[in-house]
């Protein structure tokens, strides 16, 4: 069977997001971390995951990036292409999602597609093209506090029109609800004058209709909501059938860390709750600068509290410290003090026989499993909505859970360990 559905996520958290919505249609997913440089078999696989770390690139590299893994992709033949950001459509007035888009849809000859950032099921919803978080504006969501992309604007046809020369539409939740024969006509309507649609969505059910609508896209974008319903497309085809056990992994021994880089209000709720009964060790990155802490250290406390585990290391914070870090560091040099830390933790522990990582934040769980060498990861039952747990392809196979940071209820970081045993 051939590989129906070929995706390019922005981050490795990204990735697993909508490596687990295809796997809870019935597709069996693998998630490749960075475009492979060796062959891997992908003969059981029905959609293939790409997770870059381009979300906070510059453009032009971010398009480099993402056109290079379309290329590989391509040699699948695959029936259909997805490129995959963030529910709260992160990105900067520079990009990087038009411009990753733009250069995506001129590769593949095409003139118009989609742009749904919409994920009900985590409160994600657009209605008259304003995107809100859980019932509030974007820009009043505390996403305005993102210390590297903040969304003070929740007009998604205004954003994604300051990041490309392409005129940008919108169907109304009006036309979404009459069902998806009416929505494609709608598509293939608004497509003659526009290059990306807006789709109001308010529920799951409109998400399904929506995704329907676009079986006959090349290139669909969107967070990973948009997944939902695609695979419906292709059994309605006759190319595929839904698999019974797409999301079935087998156990794996060892000892178990949870990691954490994120810095949104979720993960620092998770953080409070988990480091409440759990050993735990904060990172600051003034102290990594000042040399007053060092992975020889994080290390060393790991191996003296490991028979009290799981432990938990992090650096996520409220907004007024990561602003102070950043003022006194720079914003790139604060970020990448902590994955650096992390980075070398991971490799680290992993040597020590730690085979079970939770890791929250998009840039921590890139770091992470650029430093244990992970290239593929088996996608499993999900933990939360939008966060699976992955296998890695190996002869001895290690477990992870990487999580968005705005992802997960307050005992996340328990449940995903509990799912590991």
């Amino acid at each position: 069977m051939s590989v129906l559905l070929g995706c390019i996520a922005d981050d490795f958290t990204g990735a697993s997001d909508l490596a687990s919505f295809l796997v809870a249609s019935g597709m069996h997913t693998v998630q490749l971390l960075g475009v492979p440089e060796k062959p891997v078999d992908l003969s059981q696989a029905d959609a293939v995951v790409i997770a870059l770390k381009s979300r906070t690139q510059e453009p032009d590299q971010a398009v480099a990036d993402s056109l290079e893994a379309l290329q590989w992709l391509r040699q699948l033949e695959c029936s259909q292409y997805y490129f995959k950001y963030c529910s709260t459509f992160d990105s900067t007035d520079k990009g990087n999602i038009g411009p990753v888009a733009d250069a995506l849809l001129a590769a593949l000859g095409e003139t118009f597609t989609v742009a749904s950032p919409a994920l009900p099921v985590n409160g994600r919803t657009v209605y008259n093209g304003y995107l809100f978080a859980n019932g509030v504006l974007l820009n009043e969501s505390g996403m305005e506090h993102h210390p590297l992309t903040p969304m003070r604007d929740a007009n998604l046809l205004r954003i994604l029109s300051a990041q490309t020369s392409g005129k940008v539409g919108l169907i109304v939740h009006d036309t979404l609800a009459q069902g998806s024969a009416i929505t494609r006509s709608a598509l293939v309507t608004l497509a003659e004058d526009y290059r990306y649609a807006i789709v109001d969505v308010l529920s799951q059910d409109d998400l399904v209709t929506l995704s329907h609508a676009c079986a006959d896209l090349r290139l669909v974008t969107g967070s990973s909501g948009l997944a939902v319903g695609l695979a419906d497309n292709f059994e309605a085809r006759g190319v595929f059938r839904k698999r019974q056990d797409a999301a079935e992994l087998p156990p794996v021994a060892g000892d178990a860390v949870v990691l954490s880089g994120s810095c949104s209000k979720a993960t620092r709720d998770q953080v409070d709750a988990f480091k409440s009964t759990h050993p735990a060790l904060k990172i600051c990155p003034l102290a990594l600068h000042n040399a007053e802490l060092n992975a020889d250290q994080v290390v060393h406390w790991f191996i003296e509290h490991r028979a009290q585990g799981p432990v938990l290391i992090y650096a996520s914070d409220h907004p007024e410290a990561v602003s102070h870090s950043q003022t006194l560091l720079g914003i790139e040099q604060a970020g990448q003090r902590i994955e650096e830390l992390m980075s070398e933790v991971a490799r680290r522990l992993s040597d020590l026989g730690v085979t079970r990582f939770v890791v929250a934040g998009g840039e921590t769980s890139g770091a992470a499993v650029q430093a244990l060498g992970i290239t593929a990861l088996k996608i499993g039952p999900a933990i939360a909505p939008g966060v699976p747990l992955t296998q890695t392809l190996e002869q001895t196979p290690r477990l992870l859970a990487l999580k968005s940071g705005n992802f997960g209820e307050r005992e996340f970081f328990t449940q995903a360990l509990e799912m590991m045993q």
